[in-house]
């Protein structure tokens, strides 16, 4: 059996590549641009989303996929996720599992990026391959890469209130999709992938711990935010990253998680993945 995975340029898409080989295996990946891909020890081949017939040639005698939903404008990705799948069942891939999010999928900045991958998910059951949908919860990692901003201020500071948000981590991740791809049971499934669900408070908490810090929470609205993201970091990822902690605070991420469902064992919790950081 091969199984391609696509985006490995990208962590999560390496994560599960590296998940996959070290389960031996036989994985080959998939990038836009090939030689960006290192230190994966894996066949890498073209898989610009953009390009079907390069798809076909790049998935001929693969047996099952993994699709990384693409991180483009949510308008342009369907039609991109589209020709991965068309490309796909082409060439004869038996099973495709998507990469799909959690999150409002109304009412926020955040929610077109949602609704693209509905649609995406739609066209997945629709393709008549085998098909496991997995939908991600909010990486955690971000945070962590963000501590000595964190640190400078003395806060964590958004609009998500005293919403619950279902993190996970991209080795998480990675350990779930390598089940979702080789188990049978999980066929025709669609499945919350995330941790125990925190507030920001508690998240503040966890940090402090690992790090030695005295972080405060301080909740935001949600337009003043908006308007610290866009400033930061350009009115669309800001505009998208205020729509998911807007989401939060509406409760979108506070779900029930499947992890346990689909791996076998719980997620790793909060307190032994912040015993498990370096200061």
């Amino acid at each position: 059996m091969t199984i391609a995975v696509t985006a490995v340029s990208g962590q999560l898409g390496a994560s599960i590549a590296s998940e996959l080989t070290g389960r031996g295996e036989t994985v080959i990946g998939l990038a836009r641009t090939p030689k960006n891909v290192t230190g994966l020890n894996i066949e890498v081949s073209p898989g610009d989303y953009a390009d079907r017939a390069q798809l076909e040639a790049s998935l001929k005698g693969v047996n099952r996929l993994l699709l990384v939903s693409g991180n483009g404008d949510p308008a342009a990705r369907i039609d991109q996720h589209r020709n991965v799948i068309a490309a796909a069942k082409a060439v004869g891939v038996e099973r495709i599992v998507y990469t799909s999010v959690q999150g409002p999928e109304t009412g926020t900045a955040f929610s077109p990026v949602v609704d693209s991958n509905r649609k995406t998910e739609a066209d997945i059951r629709a393709s008549g391959m085998d098909w496991v949908i997995g939908r991600n919860g909010i990486y955690i990692e971000p945070d962590i890469e963000y501590i000595d901003s964190y640190r400078k201020t003395g806060e964590i500071a958004n609009c998500a209130g005293d919403g619950r948000c279902g993190y996970t981590t991209r080795g998480e991740l990675a350990v779930a999709y390598a089940h979702m791809l080789t188990a049978p049971q999980h066929l025709g499934q669609t499945y919350n992938l995330h941790g125990t669900p925190i507030t920001q408070a508690e998240l503040a908490t966890y940090m402090n711990r690992a790090f030695h810090t005295d972080l405060k929470f301080r909740s935001m609205s949600v337009e003043d935010y908006r308007a610290d993201r866009v400033a930061e970091l350009g009115p669309f990822i800001g505009t998208v990253i205020a729509g998911i902690y807007e989401g939060i605070r509406n409760g979108a991420y506070d779900r029930s998680s499947d992890f346990e469902a689909v791996t076998g064992r719980p997620h790793l919790s909060w307190g032994d993945y912040f015993s498990s950081l370096k200061s």
